[in-house]
């Protein structure tokens, strides 16, 4: 599978999406090899089938782009690299949008493109959206081991934003907890317990400025279980709110609380420790109507199961879900 693999490519239509994977983070020598051996694999299979054309879209290291030449020069008559800062932009309502261009970097049998030619496509690059979002919901639902998998599962994506994760409880569960736990778990536990506090208006007030500040194109922002003064202080700097509760009778607070501060619901999950599936749902339409679904309803609603320490949760379909929702809401 490619997700053991230290690169990742994925081929859509005449564009090949390549990028590292950033959950398996790797020297030069072995990131070269991945690739190769991915190549390969594509290439064998029939996936990559060869053709008049390919278009190569995402990072590559120097030695990365010598690999992807050598194989792909000779399935294909055209070779073309993505150059993000040429092509077309428009103005629309919506901010600023560019047509992705592509260089010719090699052109064999061709009448049509010779190399230093560019491409450009129909493929629009909208500049994103930054979006803050806080993950909330009553104690024990399992919200840190989310965020850890959600985290996790956004990085499994190819090209999406970096996810940026403020841990605005003290509750000695930091973005380090599930690294230590997976380590050491007796280690892990001392450390929670040592490192946990009262939230303090204090410690609300600084939590804000982080969230405030934070500049990521996607900012995760975990919160205390209780819908406090110390909360709403913390919360009011967000854009939207992913709710997770392990009791559903708790939701109707949780959305008031949200509504009142103006946030956008992403997701309602019903957190079920003794299930063993997830059940997932969007909204209908949510990928066109993203706005206007917003404004009055979850796009995301469901549930999922066994959120536990030392399991890998990136996996399960609704943190695949969420992951997919939370890029997609950096592309409106």
């Amino acid at each position: 599978m490619q997700s053991m693999h230290s690169y990742q490519i994925e081929l859509k239509g005449e564009v090949l999406h390549v990028g590292f994977n950033r959950n398996l983070p790797a020297q030069g020598d072995r990131i070269v090899k991945d690739a190769l051996e991915v190549l390969n694999q594509m290439i064998d299979s029939g996936e990559i089938p060869g053709g008049k054309c390919i278009l190569i879209d995402g990072p590559q290291t120097v030695a990365v782009a010598y690999v992807l030449s050598h194989k792909l020069v000779h399935l294909y008559s055209v070779v073309a690299v993505l150059d993000p800062k040429l092509g077309s932009k428009i103005s629309t309502p919506n901010g600023a949008i560019r047509h992705k261009t592509y260089i010719v970097t090699s052109a064999h049998g061709s009448a049509e493109y010779k190399v230093g030619d560019l491409i450009e496509t129909e493929e629009k690059q909208p500049e994103r959206s930054l979006i803050k979002v806080v993950l909330c919901g009553p104690p024990q639902a399992g919200k840190s081991c989310l965020r850890d998998g959600l985290k996790k599962a956004i990085l499994g994506n190819l090209g999406a934003p970096y996810p940026y994760v403020i841990t605005a409880c003290p509750d000695g569960e930091g973005s380090w907890h599930q690294e230590a736990y997976e380590n050491n778990e007796s280690v892990a536990k001392d450390c929670k317990r040592n490192n946990k506090a009262d939230v303090t208006p204090k410690f609300a007030e600084e939590a804000a400025k982080w969230v405030k500040s934070a500049n990521q194109l996607i900012n995760i922002i975990d919160v205390g279980g209780k819908t406090s003064p110390e909360n709403e202080i913390i919360m009011k700097e967000a854009t939207h709110a992913i709710i997770l509760s392990g009791d559903i009778n708790k939701f109707a607070e949780w959305e008031d609380f949200c509504q009142l501060l103006g946030l956008k619901i992403i997701a309602k999950i019903h957190s079920q420790l003794d299930a063993v599936e997830d059940e997932v749902f969007f909204a209908d339409g949510w990928q066109e109507k993203t706005s206007e679904l917003l404004e009055k309803a979850p796009l995301l609603t469901g549930s999922v199961h066994s959120l536990k320490r030392g399991e890998n949760l990136s996996n399960r379909p609704m943190v695949q879900a969420l992951a997919k929702v939370l890029i997609h809401l950096t592309k409106c």
